[in-house]
């Protein structure tokens, strides 16, 4: 245990403690005394009420549940041009949402320092992403595009006790919209930078009193950033074709029914990176534009597809309990090139294929009282993950006398878990309020590694005809992990304009076994001189993480309900960290690395001590002002490294930035246009990220330095709430911003470290038509 940092740690804390106290006393006291009235005598909008389900599961206003979130309607989404899941994270203090390395769909998430960026099958999510009631159990094809959107929740801290294993840094609901009872039509073009084109037609129907159907199809494409300066083609461009449809029936006025389906595919080009070194064999020189690549691999085609359905029963027994059932299937398949060198040399290159597949099925049974209230649950999940990827080193094969080398590794995961939850709140009186809950889950991971070395270039998989030459690693295993997750709150509600809470919660990540691991680098533990199985289980295995949150917030909404606000002071103790890990290694003995192996540890432990700062202010009829602010002390008390000593001083908490920072101003005026009334909005807003490191370990080539991102919207919408036409410009100062990389300088002959960036510039025009 490092405790000369734990020491330095808890010095900076209290040196913090009083300040944070004396200005959370001077806000409350504020909040608590501030007249409703206090404000001139113009009549201003106040708030609208905010509405959330996600929370405990049913419907509440935002300022009265006892937990961290943040919220984003579709229809702002919308008007500030946000293009997908990744834009919430400017929105929410504490979140990083990206795209993944060497990938246009796969999303990347943490929030309070955790996640996990590595989508190899075995490797568990840190941050639960919901499609309506549907957990998504891998990441690829999880970067949302925005479209038929009704909200997006997002809660933060461990949400082990209602949303269950992998929630433990928080989770993200994306909330369709329900279809109306009268028939509608959207149709929205919109045209930008990089030749964007997209197209949405939108369109649902009443069949009957009772029986309504609706559908969406939307393409979104566009060229890319940069060029493929080898292969010809874009680098960083955009050709994915979604759609949604939705069947509900209200068999009774207490049954209903809601049948929903969707459908991605994804034909956009490979994108690859950015190299940050000279070529070490080559001499290849550093591309002076970022988006721009050498890349040589385009094997095999580039192509993401998914697709989901669900059913959702509802009864409502009588006034007091509700039966709610959620059942749903869902699979995706990825085929991705990766050309980690990022040079036409095949010096590392990287195909892979991903498929996954999952059944899910999760029964509610809600009670609503007076002054109690809660849920009962159990939930399923039957899942499968499968990968497979070669990793060429051509010119190493040809310097070891192996022509094609290629480390080809394969990994297949099955998941069988069940769980059985309870959450129930009590009102004590009209100002004090408690609620307490707990889930139980049984969590089996069944997984096979295999590792062979093949000569002749591509394996079979991927269209070539290279020939095993070893098998080095074959193993199987399975393990259950059985996890308690409780939680717990205090609220206290000294009138209509305050709420004061104080919450315990925890949360897990599934363990697994390492899909990399190679079991002839198992260690002979016992000195016995052999290495037994039992040693290479344990070896590959990796146990759960787990945090426990402690939270301390108050909401509040004063000036005639025109402010609302929000503050939380939280500390996680996140204990069982999993690092995954990759090492080159020397399978030859010639003194050269010619593969890499997985090494994943549970690594130690970290403090994450923060405060997070939310509001909305309706200044005046014209002028309103919203604001995110995230403070993140995240740090290793201890981190046991590869040499087995504590390097917790030298390590760092991945993608995650000590201060989050974003905050947006709108105007609105009356504005007729073409002989319409209507109404005009200009939105600026800005997102600050303090500097971030890639990985555990600091890397100046690949580390983000801080950066600010700012945006602006031009908006006017007609009086009856059919035409809307808008400008976005995003990145206006054109930030050049990394947000994931490969680190690979001694695998392979050229020095393999490339960087991957986030959008540059751009500008779109959009028109909507609504009826």
């Amino acid at each position: 245990m490092n405790t000369g940092k734990r020491s330095t740690y808890r010095y900076r804390l209290c040196a913090f403690a009083p300040s944070l106290v004396l200005a959370l006393i001077a806000v409350a006291t504020f909040g608590l005394t501030m007249p409703a009235n206090a404000q001139d005598d113009t009549e201003i909008d106040a708030m609208e009420e905010i509405i959330v389900t996600s929370a405990r599961r049913r419907e509440e206003s935002l300022q009265e549940v006892p937990i961290s979130m943040s919220l984003l309607t579709g229809d702002e989404l919308e008007r500030i041009g946000a293009v997908d899941i990744i834009d919430i994270a400017k929105k929410s203090p504490n979140v990083t949402l990206e795209v993944s390395r060497g990938t246009n769909s796969t999303l990347s998430a943490f929030i309070r320092g955790v996640g996990q960026q590595d989508p190899v099958a075995g490797f568990e999510s840190g941050v639960g992403l919901y499609l309506d009631d549907v957990y998504f159990n891998r990441p690829h094809a999880a970067v949302l595009d925005l479209y038929d959107v009704e909200r997006i929740e997002v809660l933060r801290g461990p949400q082990g006790t209602l949303y269950g294993r992998n929630t433990i840094g928080g989770a993200i609901k994306y909330v369709t919209r329900r279809i109306s009872d009268d028939p509608e039509l959207k149709l929205r073009a919109s045209a930008g930078s990089y030749s964007q084109l997209d197209g949405l037609i939108s369109a649902s129907t009443p069949l009957s009193d009772t029986f309504r159907i609706g559908g969406t199809v939307a393409k979104f494409s566009r060229d890319g950033y940069g060029k493929n300066l080898n292969l010809g083609i874009d680098n960083y461009s955009k050709d994915v074709l979604g759609a949604r449809a939705t069947i509900e029936w209200d068999a009774t006025d207490a049954l209903f029914f809601r049948l929903a389906g969707d459908y991605t595919e994804d034909d956009s080009d490979p994108k690859h990176g950015h190299r940050l070194l000279v070529g070490g064999a080559s001499g290849a020189p550093i591309l002076p534009d970022v988006f721009d690549t050498r890349a040589g691999l385009n094997t095999p085609k580039q192509e993401v597809e998914s697709s989901g359905v669900s059913l959702l029963s509802q009864w409502s027994l009588n006034d007091t309990f509700t039966l709610k059932a959620v059942i749903a299937d869902r699979e995706d398949e990825t085929f991705s090139p990766i050309d980690f060198d990022s040079l036409p040399v095949d010096d590392l290159d990287v195909p892979v294929v991903y498929t996954n597949e999952q059944t899910s099925a999760e029964l509610q049974l809600l009670y609503s009282g007076d002054k109690l209230n809660g849920i009962l649950g159990y939930y399923y999940l039957d899942a499968n993950a499968f990968n497979e990827f070669d990793v060429v080193l051509g010119p190493l094969g040809d310097l070891i006398g192996v022509p094609g080398l290629n480390a080809n590794t394969l990994g297949d995961v099955d998941t069988e878990t069940w769980s059985v939850f309870a959450d129930f709140s009590y009102d004590i009186s009209d100002m004090w309020s408690v609620s307490l809950g707990g889930r139980y889950t049984s969590d089996k991971r069944t997984s096979r590694v295999l590792r062979r070395t093949f000569a002749g270039g591509l394996s079979p998989t991927f269209g070539g005809s290279a020939v095993v030459i070893a098998t080095t690693s074959d193993f199987n295993g399975s393990a259950t992990d059985n996890e308690f997750s409780p939680r717990g709150s205090v609220s206290w509600r000294p009138n209509d304009h305050n709420h004061l809470y104080l919450s315990y919660s925890e949360g897990f990540k599934g363990g697994s076994f390492d899909p990399r691991g190679q079991t002839s680098a198992a260690p002979d533990l016992d000195g016995n001189g052999v290495v037994s199985e039992d040693e290479i289980f344990d070896y590959l295995r990796f146990l759960p993480e787990e945090v426990k949150s402690y939270e301390l917030g108050w909401k509040t909404t004063a000036l005639d309900d025109r402010l609302m606000s929000a503050i939380t002071v939280f500390f996680g103790d996140y204990t069982n960290v999993q690092v995954p890990g990759s090492l080159g290694v020397d399978t030859t003995g010639d003194g050269v690395q010619d593969t890499f192996v997985g090494v994943t540890t549970n690594a130690g432990q970290a403090e994450l001590p923060g405060v997070e700062l939310e509001g909305a202010f309706n200044a005046t009829d014209n002028w309103s002002f919203a604001w995110a602010v995230g403070w993140l002390d995240a740090e290793y008390t201890e981190f046991i490294g590869a040499g087995g000593t504590d390097v917790s001083d030298l390590a760092v908490i991945q993608n995650t930035p000590e201060w989050t920072l974003g905050g947006s101003v709108t105007f609105d005026t009356p504005m007729p246009l073409f002989g319409a009334d209507g109404d005009f909005s200009v939105i600026g807003s800005f997102a600050y990220r303090s500097e971030a490191s890639q990985f555990e370990f600091p890397n100046e080539l690949l580390d983000q330095k801080a950066f600010t991102l700012y945006d602006l919207s031009l908006v006017w919408e007609d009086a009856e709430g059919h035409w809307r036409v808008g400008i976005h410009g995003r990145n206006l100062t054109d930030e050049e911003y990394k947000v994931a990389g490969y680190d690979f300088p001694a695998l392979g002959l050229e020095g393999n470290v490339t960087a991957f960036y986030g959008p540059p510039r751009t500008v779109t025009g959009t028109v909507e038509y609504r009826f």
